[in-house]
């Protein structure tokens, strides 16, 4: 994250993360459903001058931020999905506050924790078992593909959902594990076929809809539902 900084649009404050890009051409404002309003200054144009334009998009700022989704955090109550069911969460007595547990359960994750720390447990319990499903996934599919996958890498990227390294590492967004079980699938398969094919040509997507179904339909899903899964945690 970058610096912050505030910005007064008709008399309301908005929270700026300010970024300074060596790759940007230009002066970008993006609204990024963690982090807010987020102005991209480029190399060569001065902090005050990107700040003006901010200035001007004021109000496209306060709409834009305005229909972004409400955060969710992983506290007693919230209902957060696994493989697209929702789940309540609901905080268990524990007998060893040392050992943190999670388990899913008739539509419920139920934590054994103490509450202070429930967010970092359910935060933890989602990104090992998105490990275990990207890595079953990813073996039976690249099995299929005659490949070898190096080694998965769980992160929380804000705007890829998976990458392949050219040393054969997988790395996918743990927050994919709230997604249906078909955009796992789809979204390992992509990563696999990059294995083979380090493009998007015609042979890499024959690859893809060789090993999964309902390509379109996760394509489409993604970029629908995809941005929603950042409000929660």
């Amino acid at each position: 994250m970058g610096r912050r900084t505030e910005l007064v649009v008709d008399g309301k404050i908005i929270d700026l993360d300010v970024r300074h890009s060596q790759r940007a051409r230009r002066v970008l404002l993006k609204i990024d459903p963690r982090f807010g309003a987020q102005l991209i200054i480029p190399r060569g144009v001065q902090s005050r001058e990107a700040l003006s334009f901010a200035a001007e998009k004021g109000e496209w700022l306060k709409d834009r931020l305005a229909s972004l989704p409400t955060p969710i955090p992983f506290r007693e109550g919230a209902v957060v999905p696994v493989l697209g069911r929702p789940h309540r969460i609901r905080l268990t007595t524990s007998t060893d506050l040392s050992q943190f547990r999670v388990r899913c359960e008739a539509g419920e994750l139920l934590t054994d924790c103490h509450p202070d720390d429930t967010a970092e447990s359910i935060g933890t319990w989602f990104r090992d078992n998105a490990r275990n499903a990207f890595s079953l996934r990813a073996e039976v599919a690249a099995g299929r593909l005659g490949v070898e996958v190096s080694r998965i890498s769980i992160r929380d990227p804000r705007t890829r959902w998976g990458s392949c390294s050219a040393t054969g590492t997988l790395s996918f967004s743990w927050r994919l594990f709230m997604a249906p079980d078909w955009v796992l699938d789809y979204v390992v398969a992509h990563e696999v076929a990059h294995l083979l094919e380090m493009n998007h040509g015609r042979a890499f997507w024959r690859l893809v809809d060789h090993l999964v179904d309902r390509i379109d339909d996760a394509k489409s899903w993604l970029r629908q539902s995809g941005p929603r899964l950042h409000r929660y945690g």
